[in-house]
């Protein structure tokens, strides 16, 4: 499992389309990031749970009812996507200059 900085993807307008268990690690990390605990403790964990099925629960309600004109998405160019955001985020910082007094 990801750390807490992970960031949540987008689940709408799929082929195929998201799974329960995709809208469930969604909910999951954004229960974790608002709680700001990855892991609750025992008093907390049914309540953490109840959030996290009720966050999926809303999120699934959210994916049925959204329309869409666009054509549908697949994950492998998702994927791809975020390679080349990475790639270009990882150059821009070489770009950068050191801080001032620095090697």
């Amino acid at each position: 499992m990801g750390g807490m900085c992970r960031n949540i993807r987008t689940l709408h307008n799929f082929v195929p389309p998201v799974t329960d268990e995709e809208i469930r690690a969604a909910a999951l990390q954004y229960v974790r990031k608002v709680s700001g605990c990855a892991r609750p403790s025992q008093a907390n964990g049914p309540t953490f749970e109840r959030a996290v099925a009720e966050v999926a629960g809303g999120t699934r309600a959210l994916l049925d009812a959204l329309v869409t004109s666009g054509p549908p998405k697949t994950r492998e160019e998702q994927a791809a996507k975020g390679r080349e955001r990475w790639l270009r985020r990882a150059a821009r910082m070489q770009a950068r200059p050191g801080p001032a007094g620095g090697p």
